[in-house]
């Protein structure tokens, strides 16, 4: 993509999320339009999907998801304009009080001092002005969300120069709005329970907010890429 800011200098942009779609969902329109204007991205994705949904059976298999998804995240990540992309490989962790999140190879399990390490080997190497994660709450209290948050501000920690630290916020009035309109229409919220009071970022904790509009056709056809989970 063309840099539409050519007065300005490019930017290394970190951004750390734990599943694959992750990105789309939340900072899609962003990632493409920080990549339109020339910025260097480098994606770290912690997890590779194992237990999300199959939303087609022709398309992968619960014993191979965790190759599939990873690969409609390059996908993805093409149509974005991302070319540094990168995985920790742990397991998805499901959600809180599921087997899978028993399992010793997930994200959650894993031990924090070598998660932390990783990433900070990551931050070494791109030296990045910006990093990007999911909030302190998860959004919605997945437990991979929230633990990718917390190695990845631990590993920005006492360093000499610290980058700029974004948490990717969904103000809760936005899941409130949404829930309280499928519960009306008789759908079934996607994920969460019917109480979404504790959900989300309280809207007074948002600092940012980023008009991304002119990228949503960008951000579609990338989380189309997401074919298993879409």
């Amino acid at each position: 993509m063309t840099d539409t800011n050519p007065g300005h200098s490019s930017l290394s942009i970190m951004a750390v999320f734990a599943h694959p779609d992750d990105e789309g969902f939340g900072a899609g329109g962003t990632l493409a339009w920080l990549a339109d204007r020339g910025h260097r991205i480098t994606l770290v994705c912690a997890t590779n999907g194992d237990v999300g949904q199959i939303s087609d059976p022709s398309l992968a298999t619960p014993e191979n998801l965790g190759q599939v998804r990873p690969r409609e995240l390059r996908s993805a990540m093409d149509v974005t304009g991302v070319s540094d992309v990168r995985f920790l490989d742990y397991r998805d962790s499901g959600m809180a009080g599921t087997p899978d999140n028993d399992d010793p190879s997930n994200l959650y399990q894993a031990a924090p001092e070598i998660v932390v390490s990783r990433l900070r080997t990551i931050v070494d190497e791109t030296q990045p002005d910006l990093v990007m994660t999911h909030d302190p709450t998860g959004g919605y209290g997945h437990p991979d969300h929230v633990t990718i948050s917390r190695h990845t501000t631990d590993a920005l920690a006492d360093r000499p120069k610290s980058p700029l630290l974004y948490y990717l916020c969904f103000p809760r009035s936005n899941f409130q709005r949404m829930w309280r309109k499928m519960l009306e229409l008789g759908i079934k919220p996607p994920f969460g329970g019917d109480d979404v009071d504790v959900m989300g970022t309280p809207d007074d904790a948002v600092t940012t907010i980023k008009d991304v509009g002119g990228f949503l056709e960008v951000k579609k056809e990338s989380l189309n890429c997401h074919r298993t989970q879409i």
